[in-house]
């Protein structure tokens, strides 16, 4: 058991690097990705303003209501995009070992 608790502080300090050129394509990926999905909820909000503006237009109650709730839900969705990657890192930490 000494052993273990001799090996632990120094496995504590192993953090994970990325290999010597990968931090640059990583972090591009990283803000097409970001911007792919800030773009996808701006997208989501039209489409369900859309809907809800055909249901009333048309007569179509059930468009209303699938706009409603997908207001709702890019809205929660939004939020948790906010939310969980802070979550994450306080659960997580910076990864080390």
């Amino acid at each position: 058991m000494d052993v273990m608790t001799a090996l632990l502080p120094m496995a504590a300090q192993v953090c994970p690097k990325a290999p010597p050129g990968a931090v640059g394509p990583t972090n591009e990926i990283t803000s097409y990705v970001l911007w792919g999905v800030i773009v996808l909820f701006g997208l989501g909000i039209v489409i369900a303003i859309g809907a809800i503006i055909a249901g009333r237009v048309f007569s179509l109650p059930h468009a209303s209501k699938v706009g409603v709730i997908s207001v709702v839900v890019v809205f929660a969705c939004a939020i948790a995009y906010l939310v969980l990657p802070g979550m994450l890192n306080g659960i997580l930490g910076k990864g080390c070992i």
